[in-house]
């Protein structure tokens, strides 16, 4: 199907700021059970700080124990910096790095304690590192759509970064909603410019929503042309580095339920996806 979503589920999100530590083996079953659903992509871990991500701190065992054999979904691992880059890409099993870019100076400097200009140079580094061992970099627009700090924002300066990231050959670029925030017609006009500018790069959404306005918000990235999609079943997650209230993730069955009505997706494992349901009731309980 040539219009099939992407639908990239992302424990890691939902994971990164649960307050009880998860056990290993816990999140080991977890993540094997979603790789039998048929999701394109399972964020799964993260090579940062355990200091900054405690909840991460296991990831290197965590990958240790995924069962591949059987899935063709790929696995993405966040990271923060060049280091963290180097270790991720030693494994073979993984195929995406995912970057978070704040397009707010406050919040990339809280999420990875660097500048805007110096997270460029970061992008540099670590996309000369996907070279060198075949990966490919996800570059996440933090706060894409504005921020809570009273950073300027405009779409001139969410043209100004994206461009800066197509010109060192970034292929995936995600907006992400990070707080919550982004109205209906903030999320369409950035995709559709975005999309009609760059029509050999990758555009997706990472959007944090509650109930009452999620079926706006994925109208508007669908309708603008976005086929790339983040979620988190149940809805949990978001970045601890952020704020104190977070906007939870847009859950994951809904977009399901959403793109089987526009008959936009691919074969799915019903069986499969209820047992990583039953498993994530009893980790995010």
């Amino acid at each position: 199907m040539d219009n099939a979503v992407k639908l990239i589920e992302c424990p890691r999100d939902a994971m990164q700021g649960w307050r009880a530590f998860i056990p290993t083996q816990q999140k080991i079953n977890y993540i094997n059970s979603l790789l039998q659903v048929g999701f394109d992509t399972i964020d799964f871990g993260s090579f940062v700080s355990p200091k900054a991500i405690p909840q991460m701190a296991d990831t290197k065992e965590v990958i240790e124990h995924l069962e591949l054999g059987n899935t063709k979904t790929k696995l993405l691992a966040i990271i923060a910096n060049e280091r963290g880059a180097k270790e991720a890409a030693e494994y073979d099993v993984i195929t995406y790095l995912g970057f978070p870019f704040s397009i707010s100076p406050t919040f990339q400097q809280r999420n990875t304690n660097s500048t805007i200009e110096e997270s460029l140079q970061r992008v540099e580094a670590i996309q000369s590192v996907c070279i060198q061992h075949s990966k490919t970099l996800v570059v996440y627009l933090s706060m894409a759509f504005g921020n809570p700090y009273g950073d300027t924002y405009n779409e001139d300066i969410l043209l100004h970064w994206a461009d800066a990231l197509v010109q060192r050959d970034i292929k995936i670029i995600s907006l992400a909603d990070t707080i919550g925030i982004a109205t209906p017609e903030q999320i369409k006009t950035a995709c559709a410019t975005l999309i009609q500018k760059y029509a050999s790069i990758e555009i997706g959404v990472h959007l944090h929503s509650s109930a009452h306005n999620r079926k706006e918000k994925l109208n508007a990235a669908f309708n603008a042309g976005c086929l790339r999609f983040d979620g988190a079943l149940k809805g949990i997650g978001g970045c601890p580095m952020a704020q104190d209230k977070l906007v939870g993730n847009m859950d994951t069955l809904y977009l399901i339920e959403y793109f089987k009505q526009k008959n936009v997706t691919g074969k799915l494992n019903e069986e499969a996806l209820q047992k990583s349901i039953a498993i994530a009731n009893e980790i995010f309980i």
